[in-house]
């Protein structure tokens, strides 16, 4: 996952977009504090409980569509925090009442646009990844490694959508299969080799780690277009194939230089970097 800040009327609105699911989840805190004007997330978080208790009593579904995942806190630490898709957080909106209203219905509303700009046009999402890249350190080697990798996983995912594939969970089933094939654990296992949570492991990932899966989803992607593979049944068998072929070539490169591909290595910041980010927040 993909954890990026952004701003609604000068108030930082963290969102996590899901590349697996193409979901974007919004911290509900956060939209919560700018539509009661809450001065710190504390009583926004109590306007919020309050809120999920209301909602509860009246039968609504809305807290049971809203999941947690870890966000970065005021103090530098990951916590996990409510979060809900645009269309809950429309109705979320909907129940407090506020000025505001109006103009967050209208910035979740460009924030969706933009998505659709980025799927029309991919190179806009890889621009805006670019430079978040830039920022975090990362070498031009790497970014470039990791465009490329982004571009084939756009095909591939173009390929499902219009061959029976649901984006969200099934986009996950598939992509979890080829990484279970080429890598012998699964994205969540992997992710737990390298000490990450609700960090995209893409974004994590070796150079090698990079080529291994771009190759086994160029390879899943061609043999699905040779043999026509529709819906899920065809497109696991070609999503089997494909990874077991990268599976292939990591073992002959493990054989010649006596080194696992698959590697705990990780981009987050250093422990010691993280205690003084906590600090800054306690003052």
């Amino acid at each position: 996952m993909k954890i990026l800040p952004t701003e609604f009327d000068g108030q930082s609105i963290r969102r996590v977009y899901d590349e697996d699911t193409e979901t974007w989840w919004f911290s509900v805190v956060d939209v919560v504090q700018v539509l009661t004007q809450q001065a710190d997330d504390l009583t926004a978080r109590k306007y919020w409980n309050q809120l999920k208790r209301r909602l509860d009593k009246e039968g609504s579904q809305l807290v049971t569509s809203c999941h947690q995942l870890k966000m970065s806190a005021a103090d530098g630490r990951q916590r996990l925090t409510d979060v809900a898709t645009a269309e809950s957080l429309l109705r979320i909106v909907q129940s407090v009442p506020s000025p505001k209203a109006e103009p967050i219905k209208l910035w979740l509303a460009k924030v969706g646009y933009e998505r659709m700009q980025e799927m029309a046009d991919p190179a806009l999402s890889l621009d805006r990844a670019r430079q978040t890249w830039q920022q975090h350190g990362r070498s031009e080697k790497w970014i470039q490694q990791r465009m490329t990798g982004q571009e084939t996983r756009n095909k591939l995912t173009d390929y499902w959508s219009a061959h029976d594939i649901q984006a969200g969970r099934e986009f996950a089933i598939l992509t979890n299969i080829i990484h279970q094939e080429w890598a012998g654990v699964s994205v969540k296992e992997h992710k737990q080799t390298k000490g990450l949570s609700s960090h995209n492991l893409r974004d994590h990932m070796t150079e090698a780690e990079l080529i291994f899966t771009a190759l086994a989803e160029l390879s899943t992607r061609q043999i699905a277009q040779a043999t026509d593979a529709t819906g899920m049944e065809d497109n696991t068998t070609a999503a089997k194939a494909g990874g077991g072929i990268a599976r292939g070539a990591r073992k002959q490169l493990e054989s010649q230089t006596g080194k696992p591909v698959v590697s705990a290595d990780n981009y987050l910041p250093p422990p010691s970097t993280k205690k003084v980010l906590a600090g800054k927040g306690k003052k």
